[in-house]
């Protein structure tokens, strides 16, 4: 069984769907990659899975159950986390206030996470008592990513996490996901970088409007003169 299955997804804003049958399927363990033009469903694929959009029809199942429009607040007990791509911290706490409060679903000692989060983004342990207001925005980046950690997740959805970085930042920023996903966490990512994006992929998905264009690993994606000419810019 996937840890994470999308079969069929409809879902939108509105009267006219934005999603027209999306599907996404990602076994423990596995990045899973989302590409494709602007646009395409990319981010609302993220939202409907985190139930931030309400699905018309289709089913999504993680970890065994049927989380089709689940109340967000619920799905953190099933251990799955979202890093949106704004306003993803709190810019007047320090580096370790926002930490802790991605821990506030738990009840158990948390200092183990904090180590952990800190071992992968070891910058952060540096400025642990600075507000994250006056980080730069690769560090927001990564105090936005601790702190999903910090509910312990199987699954973790990034959207567009290096919207915005500079390519140095980028380049550390898809280490850190791979550091993330080396201690078993799953990744489902939407990435404008695609070429970058695909190359630490297990699956790639390309979507245009709304329905899966192109599915396969991430090396073969890259490799696939079609996606590159029509997805990759040549």
């Amino acid at each position: 069984m996937s840890l994470l299955s999308v079969r069929n997804v409809v879902a939108g804003y509105g009267a006219a769907p934005i999603l027209n049958g999306v599907d996404i399927s990602l076994e423990q363990g596995e990045i899973g990659v989302i590409v494709g033009p602007n646009g395409a469903g990319k981010s609302t694929t993220l939202k409907a899975i985190f139930g931030l959009l309400r699905v018309s029809s289709g089913t999504i199942t993680f970890d065994g159950h049927d989380i089709t429009n689940r109340p967000t607040e619920s799905l953190s007990a099933l251990r799955m986390a979202f890093v949106p791509q704004e306003q993803n911290v709190f810019k007047t706490l320090s580096v370790h206030e926002n930490l802790e409060m991605g821990a506030y679903v738990r009840r158990d000692d948390v200092s183990g996470l904090l180590d952990r989060v800190y071992d992968i983004f070891p910058p952060l342990k540096a400025k642990r008592n600075q507000p994250a207001g006056e980080l730069s925005g690769g560090q927001r980046q990564m105090v936005a990513v601790g702190r999903a950690l910090m509910i312990d997740p199987k699954l973790i959805l990034l959207d567009e996490p290096t919207a915005g970085l500079s390519p140095l930042f980028m380049s550390e920023i898809f280490d850190r996901i791979l550091a993330i996903n080396a201690t078993g966490v799953t990744v489902a990512m939407v990435e404008q970088n695609a070429r970058q994006a695909l190359g630490i992929a297990h699956k790639g998905y390309v979507l245009a409007s709304g329905r899966n264009r192109f599915t396969d690993s991430g090396a073969a994606l890259l490799a696939d003169p079609e996606v590159a000419k029509s997805f990759l810019g040549g």
